[in-house]
Parts: structure tokens; sequence; C-alpha cells
């Protein structure tokens, strides 16, 4: 009875084993895609919070026009609270400064000022265009002086021949003449560990690269 208990035990260990070695294969696949959705959520959460913010925070500077360097020091900020998310190789901030502006009747929206946080960016660096607006059209250019301040100069201003840029992708048709908002964006270039990986049953969704989180203030 004995030599027969002890065999029936080995028996089953050796059956535990096959199906834990037939299983183990699809419950790696099935972990994968949680680790990165897992990860993905946690980088947008820090992206939502550092827009968050940034839009309070630049919005109760009230800073004369062209003064640049608090709002890199706004932005630094913000990058330092980021971890374990690295900023500074994956990252950008953008700031732009939009006013209600009264033309032939009509307040449109047009952006003032536009700032990127010039530590985390060099001319290798991750910069994303602002969804907002882009700097580099109608005469406007990125500053690079040497200080890189993150200004994007040659904005038309409301009194001047040129028209302002105007945009119709935030707050449209909700500020008064000469109201001013804050528009915060943070990126992200996130990379999945596992993303496009063939997993027997179809391939793991890619998520990224680009994450974005924008809070108006």
């Amino acid at each position: 009875m004995k030599i027969l208990r002890s065999s029936r035990r080995k028996a089953c260990a050796g059956v535990a084993a096959v199906e834990f070695a037939l299983v183990l294969p699809l419950l790696v696949m099935l972990a994968l895609p949680v680790v990165d959705f897992a990860r993905a959520i946690d980088a947008n959460l820090i992206l939502i919070n550092m827009s968050r913010e940034g839009a309070s925070l630049t919005s109760r500077s009230a800073l004369p026009p062209g003064e640049s360097q608090p709002y890199q020091q706004i932005m630094s900020s913000l990058a330092a609270t980021a971890p374990p998310l690295d900023m500074g190789t994956n990252g950008m901030i953008y700031v732009t400064k939009i006013m209600g502006h009264l033309d032939k009747g009509v307040v449109q929206n047009v952006v003032i000022e536009q700032y990127r946080w010039a530590q985390g960016w060099h001319e290798s660096a991750y910069a994303p265009a602002s969804n907002v607006w882009t700097c580099g059209s109608g005469g406007t250019t990125w500053v690079n002086n040497g200080t890189s301040d993150g200004s994007c100069s040659g904005i038309p201003g409301a009194g001047s021949t040129s028209p302002p840029p105007v945009i119709a992708n935030v707050m449209t048709g909700q500020l008064n003449d000469g109201d001013v908002i804050y528009a915060v964006e943070s990126f992200y270039r996130f990379n999945m560990l596992f993303g496009g990986l063939n997993v027997g049953f179809g391939k793991i969704p890619v998520i990224g690269p680009n994450l974005e989180a924008m809070t108006v203030f």
C-alpha cells in the first residue's frame, strides 16, 4: 500500500508539472500587456498632474511680456516631479499664452506668447510639436541665442500690422476681448516593452509613442 501511494503521488506531481509547463507560456503572454498598460496609465497620470500644476502656476505668475525665465523655472520644477519618467530624455513641456482679441466685431482666440522647456531641449532631443499652435509658421521661430530661453520669437501682437495667429482648438468662442488663458502641454515619448509582440492569438496593441496631456487655465 505504501508503495502504491508513493507511486500515485509521483504520478500526480508529474502531471502537475506537465500542466504547469503547458500553461506557463499562456500566463506569461497574458501578463506582458498588463505590465505595459500599467506603465502607460502611470505615465499618463503623471503628465496630467504636470499639466494641471503647470497651468495653475503660469496663470498666477503675471509676468511681463517677453519674460521667459520664470516660465523655464516652472517647467523645470514640473519635470523634477516626474520620476519615474525620464523627462530630460523623453519629455517636453509647452506653455502657450492665449488672448481673446476683438477683430471686426468678432472675438478670436490668438496666440501672444509660446515657450518650450529649454532645459530638456537640444538639437537631438525629443521635441514634438505643440497641438495648440506650432511655432515656426508665419515668420515665427524658436529663439536659439546660446542661452536657449525657449521662447518663440516673431509672434505678431494684437496691435501690429500682421494679424496674430488665430487658434480654433482651445476655448473657441468662450473668451472676451482681453481675456488671457494659459495652455500647458506635457509630452512624453513612451516606449512599450512588448508593443506589437505576437502572442499567438494576436499582437499586443501599441500605446504611444507620444503621450500628451493638456490643461487650460
